[in-house]
């Protein structure tokens, strides 16, 4: 089932409320629900794509010019971020960024599969998913 993306912002602060203890029962999901979309795409896939940039950046400063990772990341992300001290520091927030998300992730997951209607961890454990109740 699709839903538009009003109603899908709607399941993101309704996501929100359940995990501030703010709504009784969680909502069923076959897959991650809005809110671990959201926080999958903002917290994992972007910072992990920026280390990737960044990282062939430092890469090809190494490297030395005329080296391909000077050539295609080195000779605009350097002038971007104004040295490369800066690329190394924003590189190092993003690793972090990626690392508190994995921790955050782990304890939610643990959390849901108490809490919830649903079992996850046993899911990713068994492959099979399963569902504690009949309610939609």
């Amino acid at each position: 089932m699709k839903i538009g993306l009003e109603s899908w912002w709607k399941e993101v602060l309704w996501e929100i409320r359940w995990y501030l203890f703010l709504e009784r029962h969680p909502k069923k999901y076959v897959g991650h629900n809005p809110l671990a979309q959201l926080a999958m795409f903002l917290f994992f896939l972007l910072p992990l794509l920026f280390m990737i940039v960044t990282g062939f950046a430092l890469y090809g400063e190494g490297a030395q010019a005329g080296s391909w990772s000077h050539r295609v990341f080195t000779s605009w992300v350097l002038p971007l971020f104004g040295q490369s001290q800066n690329v190394h520091s924003w590189h190092h927030l993003m690793a972090w960024v990626v690392v508190s998300f994995v921790m955050v992730h782990v304890y939610v997951a643990i959390r849901e599969d108490i809490m919830s209607r649903q079992s996850l961890v046993s899911t990713m454990i068994s492959g099979w998913r399963l569902f504690k109740d009949d309610r939609k």
